[in-house]
């Protein structure tokens, strides 16, 4: 199993929906910032919000046990082996995040 790096590529505020649904003055994700890189093997990194890691762990799971030149879905989703595009599930601030399999080993007593 590899450590996982989870880097923040983009924080939203999908404004048309804020407008309609949500509370006044709402902002982007006020927990996490664009560059910010986090790494992951069995547990939620420190700082990383719940939620974001309850929407992405799945991908960090099968991103830390791939081997090799494996891509996603094979192929039809992400072009690139070891990497994963996804995003929190809050509808109206989303973070998109990008997950990279590293060539750091998770020790087995971890």
């Amino acid at each position: 199993m590899r450590k996982v790096r989870i880097t923040v590529l983009r924080t939203m505020l999908l404004e048309d929906l804020a407008a309609e649904y949500g509370r006044e003055g709402l902002g982007k994700c006020p927990f996490l910032k664009e560059g910010q890189v986090f790494y992951a093997d069995y547990a939620k990194p420190e700082g990383l919000c719940d939620e974001a890691w309850k929407a992405i762990y799945q991908y960090v799971f099968a991103l830390a046990h791939f081997e090799g030149d494996e891509v996603f879905y094979g192929g039809s989703w992400i072009d690139k082996p070891g990497v994963a595009i996804c995003s929190c599930n809050d509808g109206l601030r989303p973070v998109i995040f990008k997950l990279e399999r590293t060539d750091e080993e998770v020790p087995p007593d971890s």
